[in-house]
């Protein structure tokens, strides 16, 4: 029997970012989002979360935002493992200046247009660098709720986690310019990495995850 992997999206995206990932030797599901309750605090967002998670002791995998989720949701239950890539494990691995602006608010400012616009310096940041890339990010912006959106980025900016999960294995990208490499301390680099590496660096991953998981790798295309 195949054990369970529950995958945790990065902001408003969904499965399509995982697409050339190989999780062959998991039975997997992925998370979905749902819209946020008024005044809904991560840990409760995380505890609603639950109700799709089924199995004893799985196996959590989360990018970005969906690696914070997966840390929220792992303080809760007793969890395998906990794969985060390109995301931060506490406080700590937030960048300063996110954490500046939670505190000053000032991202509460920002209108929802901005944040969902694709431009070349959304590319930029995010590391699209393909056409399928850069479109793919288009329709993902296109597709975020924008009150989970805006929600999300507040709880990242005033995240307060300080207890660090034990089973933790933490891959993160050399050119990550969201939350820079210099923040967090990862078990495995990608080099050039950024973040949508699940996409651009899928091969790299597919071998620290068949290393760190014990997957059966298949053939890719």
């Amino acid at each position: 029997m195949k054990k369970e992997l529950y995958i945790f999206s990065g902001l408003g995206a969904d499965e399509r970012v995982f697409q050339r990932l190989d999780f062959s030797g998991y039975s997997t599901t992925f998370v979905k989002w749902t819209v946020p309750q008024n005044k809904e605090t991560i840990e409760g967002y995380a505890t609603r979360l639950l109700d799709q998670i089924t199995a004893t002791r799985p196996t959590l995998l989360g990018l970005s935002f969906g690696g914070i989720m997966a840390v929220e949701v792992a303080k809760q239950i007793d969890t395998e493992k906990v794969v985060l890539i390109a995301s931060a494990k506490t406080q700590k691995e937030i960048p300063f200046y996110y954490r500046f602006a939670g505190q000053l608010g000032v991202h509460k400012l920002l209108p929802t247009r901005l944040l969902k616009s694709s431009n070349i310096i959304t590319n930029w940041f995010f590391g699209a660098n393909s056409i399928y890339d850069k479109q793919l990010l288009k329709q993902i912006l296109i597709d975020t709720d924008p009150t989970f959106l805006k929600w999300a980025i507040d709880k990242i900016a005033r995240w307060t986690n300080q207890i660090t999960i034990k089973n933790i294995i933490h891959i993160h990208g050399a050119s990550d310019r969201i939350i820079p490499l210099c923040f967090v301390t990862c078990n495995s680099t990608i080099n050039k990495g950024g973040h949508l590496m699940t996409l651009n660096k899928a091969n790299e991953i597919n071998q620290i995850l068949k290393e760190k998981l014990c997957l059966k790798r298949k053939n890719m295309a």
